[in-house]
């Protein structure tokens, strides 16, 4: 397979730009890991309950509130928002 001069010429900026884009990011390999790791759990905090186990779900959280649980507590030990545990008032 030979390639054409323009096709060679075309190669040879993607290898610059690369190399451009390799030289700017000059970040260690570790720092770079943690930077995304972080963002990972963030993704995935909430499930999607429908029909009878929502309906179960809201009312367990009603409970809670009643016996004087703490928003804040309770929003983190089941993942979800604090708004929503108000909005069930």
């Amino acid at each position: 397979m030979s390639l054409s001069a323009r096709e060679i010429a075309q190669l040879r900026q993607i290898i610059t730009l690369a190399e451009k884009l390799l030289a700017k990011a000059d970040v260690p390999a570790k720092k770079a890991g943690k930077a995304t790791a972080k963002a990972a759990p963030k993704a995935s905090t909430g499930t999607r309950r429908t029909g009878k186990e929502l309906a179960a779900f809201r009312k367990m959280l009603k409970a809670e509130r009643k016996q004087g649980l703490p928003v804040a507590d309770i929003a983190q030990k089941h993942g979800v928002s604090l708004s929503y545990i108000y909005q069930l008032g």
